[in-house]
């Protein structure tokens, strides 16, 4: 018996693969992207591109832009080796690659997040990101976690497909053809854009194509849909500021999934999707065959939908190859996030009542002259990781750096965070790594939900002085960030790092690899030629005086 289940497991994983072959050689979505499977190589290198019409060198995951999909099944191991080939000297040559929405229990070394679980890894060198997913499915995504680097263009969708899907009843395609990716771009490198005070994106790219104002016509994506069929859109906002309203005209979509955690059915005309943030969404093709706007309105100032501006092009097979004519209509049911439900194993662990967690954590933040702190302190990245100062004998808060920064938590125990963004700026996305948590209540409303709460990775602050709460168990020794997704507010210190159980972390993660222990001395003996960006603040200084102090 055990035997011919292996023989079907692996039938199953072939034919997978198979499919996954023949859709991709037939199908043009991706044609400047390709799949991976969660065994391979991936090169990070500089190349020339021009996916809104503007030509700029780029830091990319497989030569494209959004990096190639990586693709596997529920339970698969994960082998992924970082080989860093970068050249460029306007941009850093260093790079780190989180796996977002990717738990790690049991390997924080291998969270890819620099100086807070190990130091990037610097120029012709590698490092394997070897893990298991364990009991995860659903939709995340990888990007650079060094400094601002992913807004340079290291970023990629990361799904993992589940054969045994409680909810596949409600979709006939999912498949790397219904990924959409939405992202921002800019035409001036990061390592610049970042020494100024307020920045703005030049373009929406929707699967890594887009147009800018005054740009040519460059080529928008297209999905290709059949008549008839349901299709599971997998949506992931893999921006470095702004989020997107996402629609498609004259399509209604049923989520049913936020942030790699099922949720009950919910229909919607269209959703609000902060950075990090990822849906499915089914889409039933049942409107006469044509072209029809799929639009991805950012809420960076200025931009629109002229000229197909922060569009892509849903078209039925049989109609004409042509850019829409639809128009927008008023969304009347747009999604409302206390309106989604877990799907699986509802409800927030703890007492049901606000404020009787074991650990309950209140954080304001504030914002002067464009530099953020939480609870007046202001994170800046630490020379020594937060995970080797802990594998070093640091237990305690006032031991870890960077000071006030740091939160140390015990083993599990039930935590309830408050986060107050008195600051403007907002909606803030607030992503913590190493755990899904249980949106109880969500920022603008009123009332708590401990009995059947939306789970997910990525959660809205809200605007100025709204609070938003949520609740997870201290489960998974290690240092784990907690920031905003939005990269310009990290890098002006909008994080702290939450350190579960450090006295437990040796144990947890058990033998480190040797060449982890490598990554610090080899980073640490780069000069600032060989770790890029020199002349970044001088570049800066061309562009805009409002700036951040030069440090």
């Amino acid at each position: 018996m055990l035997f011919l289940n292996v023989v079907f497991m692996l039938w199953l994983h072939l034919a997978h693969a198979a499919s996954i072959i023949s859709r991709s050689n037939s199908y043009s979505l991706n044609s400047r992207s390709n799949t991976l499977g969660p065994k391979n190589n991936l090169i990070i290198s500089n190349k020339v591109i021009s996916p809104d019409g503007f030509a700029r060198s780029a830091t990319l995951a497989g030569g494209t832009f959004p990096g190639p999909i990586i693709a596997a099944t529920k339970g698969e191991h994960f082998a992924i080796n970082v080989v860093n080939r970068l050249t460029n000297d306007e941009m850093l040559k260093s790079t780190s690659v989180h796996w977002h929405g990717i738990s790690q229990n049991g390997t924080n070394y291998v969270d890819g997040v620099s100086f807070v679980t190990q130091c990037p890894i610097a120029q012709n060198h590698s490092f394997l990101h070897s893990f298991e997913a364990r009991n995860q499915a659903g939709t995340f995504w990888y990007h650079s976690h060094y400094a601002t680097q992913q807004c340079d263009g290291l970023r990629g969708a990361l799904i993992i497909y589940d054969p045994e899907d409680p909810l596949s009843y409600l979709y006939d395609v999912d498949d790397e053809t219904t990924v959409i990716t939405l992202a921002d771009w800019y035409h001036v490198v990061a390592p610049v854009l970042s020494h100024i005070i307020g920045t703005n994106a030049n373009s929406t790219l929707i699967n890594g194509l887009g147009r800018y104002q005054g740009g040519p016509n460059s080529d928008l994506a297209v999905v290709s849909v059949e008549y008839g069929k349901r299709y599971r859109l997998r949506i992931i906002a893999m921006s470095c500021d702004p989020n997107f309203l996402f629609s498609i005209d004259k399509h209604n979509l049923t989520i049913i999934e936020a942030d790699g955690q099922l949720t009950q059915p919910l229909l919607v005309d269209s959703l609000q999707i902060l950075a990090g943030q990822r849906y499915s969404a089914v889409l039933v093709a049942n409107q006469p065959v044509d072209n029809y706007w799929i639009r991805a309105l950012p809420s960076t100032p200025g931009l629109s939908f002229n000229n197909g501006q922060s569009s892509a092009i849903l078209r039925y097979n049989g109609a004409p190859v042509a850019e829409p004519t639809t128009n927008q209509t008023k969304s009347i049911m747009q999604l409302v996030e206390n309106n989604l439900h877990a799907f699986i194993n509802p409800g927030a662990p703890g007492i049901p009542e606000y404020g009787k967690a074991d650990i309950n954590l209140r954080m304001v933040v504030n914002n002067t002259g464009g530099i953020y702190s939480i609870n007046g302190a202001t994170y800046k990245p630490p020379t020594v990781p937060v995970l080797l100062q802990i594998l070093s004998g640091a237990q305690h808060a006032t031991d870890l750096l960077p000071a006030g920064s740091v939160y140390v938590l015990e083993a599990n125990k039930v935590v309830e965070l408050t986060m107050l963004a008195v600051t403007v700026g907002g909606p803030h996305p607030i992503h913590i790594h190493g755990h899904s948590f249980d949106v109880v209540q969500s920022a603008g409303n009123s009332s708590f939900n401990y009995v059947n709460p939306v789970r997910r990775d990525v959660v809205s602050s809200g605007l100025q002085n709204q609070q938003m709460v949520i609740r997870w168990v201290t489960d998974n020794s290690g240092p784990w960030f907690l920031h905003c997704h939005i990269d310009w507010h990290l890098d002006a210190g909008f994080a702290v790092v939450m350190a579960e159980s450090p006295s437990d972390t040796q144990k947890h993660l058990g033998p480190i690899p040797n060449a982890w222990d490598e990554l610090c001395p080899i980073f640490n003996s780069l000069t600032p030629a060989q770790i890029g960006a020199e002349n970044s603040y001088q570049e800066a200084q061309n562009i805009s005086t409002l700036l951040f102090p030069n440090t």
